[in-house]
């Protein structure tokens, strides 16, 4: 059994990536539903006491999720997630973008690509997400908003919600 862990972050500026490396003590099918499923989405992915509240989300190539967080004082954060290719349940690629209530993009924010891997382990599943950037700039923009402590924090909500 896997102890509960903390996710690991490797910056590379050279390559304008940030890798996440995170175990989890479930089986990868439980742990890909978890990623793919609006219903669950919504009960790990925001930062507490933010709460993620889907709009959309239509999980196949060339489907988007559109969500917001919602903070406990009324603000809101628009995102979505545009899935590139999925390959069930080993990995998929999305573009994450800053977006408004209806899905059209902030250009004043990056966005970035996302690769997920699902790594199935003698103890449960790990979890690969590969951020890559445009460049150097955008990779630092992002990690100013807070995401490292942000994406550690709702990761930790999923190995919550995987254990219940």
């Amino acid at each position: 059994m896997i102890t509960k862990n903390k996710a690991r972050f490797i910056k590379n500026a050279d390559s304008k990536k940030i890798t996440v490396v995170k175990e989890f003590d479930a089986d990868i099918e439980q742990v890909w539903k978890a990623w793919t499923t609006r219903e669950l989405l919504d009960k790990w992915w925001a930062p507490k006491p933010w709460k993620a509240v889907t709009k959309k989300m239509d999980f196949r190539e060339g489907g988007v999720w559109l969500y917001k967080m919602a903070g406990p004082d009324g603000e809101q954060q628009w995102a979505s997630f545009e899935y590139k290719k999925i390959v069930q349940p080993n990995f998929f690629i999305a573009t994450d973008s800053f977006t408004d209530e209806n899905g059209n993009r902030d250009t004043t924010m990056p966005s970035q690509k996302w690769r997920n891997n699902f790594i199935k382990t003698d103890n449960g599943t790990k979890v690969e997400v590969e951020l890559s950037f445009e460049n150097k700039e955008d990779m630092d923009k992002i990690l100013q908003t807070g995401f490292e402590e942000g994406f550690s924090s709702a990761l930790e909500n999923l190995d919550d919600l995987l254990t219940q």
